[in-house]
């Protein structure tokens, strides 16, 4: 089995990156975000739990998202492996990944990193939120506090994957083609 975590800035490309890699690999894509809204939407007792941290405006702990994670991989025991975008997102959830992968005889075995200017970053969201009708997106204020709560509480995470050698970093830069190659050739090199 193949784990893969892409990481990155908001607006770094991720999300688009994703579903080229998944169907690329032949993964099966663990987005945080879409596990939430699927565990609340199929009323399990996950996403209930959720549910009720995110009604009172709270963030969702940790050992939830893990458990909704720790769910979806066995519900894809078959898989060749899975990607995750947004998560780990603090060292807490990195720790807690490697040890929920590891009860599974398995483990993170690359975590590629996007790499991309900050104003390009900022340049892409203010577009982006222009053209998809998201208001906090087109605030250009509002994007300079999430790159700097990323680099502050995110970016710590690929520190904690260096030291096991398992960070690449690639250059986000350029056009959507040339980012997945760059993406491609280095986990190419792993597998």
């Amino acid at each position: 089995m193949f784990n893969l975590i892409l990481f990155g800035p908001p607006g770094s490309g991720k999300g688009t990156q994703s579903d080229k890699l998944v169907d690329k690999y032949g993964l099966v894509h663990l987005s945080t975000g879409n596990l939430l809204r699927a565990e609340i939407a199929n009323k399990t007792p996950l996403g209930m739990e959720a549910k009720n941290f995110i009604d009172k405006g709270q963030l969702v702990p940790d050992e939830v998202v893990i458990g909704m994670i720790d769910s979806s991989l066995e519900h894809h025991k078959d898989a060749n492996g899975f990607l995750f975008d947004g998560f780990p997102r603090t060292l807490a959830q990195a720790e807690a990944l490697d040890k929920l992968l590891t009860l599974k005889n398995s483990e993170a075995a690359l975590v590629l990193i996007l790499d991309v200017d900050e104003e390009e970053l900022i340049r892409r969201l203010v577009h982006r939120g222009k053209t998809s009708g998201r208001s906090d997106d087109s605030d250009e204020n509002v994007q300079r506090k999430r790159q700097d709560i990323y680099k502050n509480d995110t970016f710590p995470v690929a520190a904690y994957y260096q030291k096991q050698k398992k960070l690449v970093q690639v250059d986000g830069m350029g056009e959507v083609n040339q980012v997945f190659e760059r993406l491609s050739n280095a986990i190419d090199k792993k597998i």
